[in-house]
């Protein structure tokens, strides 16, 4: 079983800085890419930025020059650095793994179970 675990997440004033942390667990064969979502109240998810396994990044463009993401395959970590938090950064922010088990398992998407970043004006 496969479990994703974030941390990092709280409450900063607008201008500060949060480092999210999620590290995958469990039955893991190998990691294709991985990345970053965020949910705010009455929104629909949305992607912050993703990381292929060769490290290739896609940024929103809300985050840009803001966001830094990185990997760690040894440990099996993604983090994400945010910067210049704004008060539209609130949300609940999910990390992914696109992973396989197992040879002859399928590709599977797996979801952290999500971690509350508030950013106050």
């Amino acid at each position: 079983q496969v479990q994703l675990v974030e941390s990092g997440g709280g409450l900063v004033q607008a201008g500060g800085s949060l480092r999210l942390s999620c590290a995958a667990s469990g039955s893991i064969f190998v990691i294709n890419g991985m990345g970053w979502y965020r949910q705010a109240p009455g929104k629909q998810r949305e992607l912050v930025v993703g990381i292929t396994s060769g490290g290739r990044t896609n940024y929103a463009d809300s985050v840009k020059g803001r966001a830094t993401i990185s990997r760690d395959n040894a440990k099996n970590t993604v983090y994400l650095q945010m910067n210049s938090l704004k008060p539209e950064d609130t949300a609940v922010y999910y990390c992914n793994a696109d992973l396989i088990e197992r040879v002859g398992v399928r590709l599977m998407r797996y979801w952290g179970q999500g971690t509350q970043v508030t950013v106050s004006s």
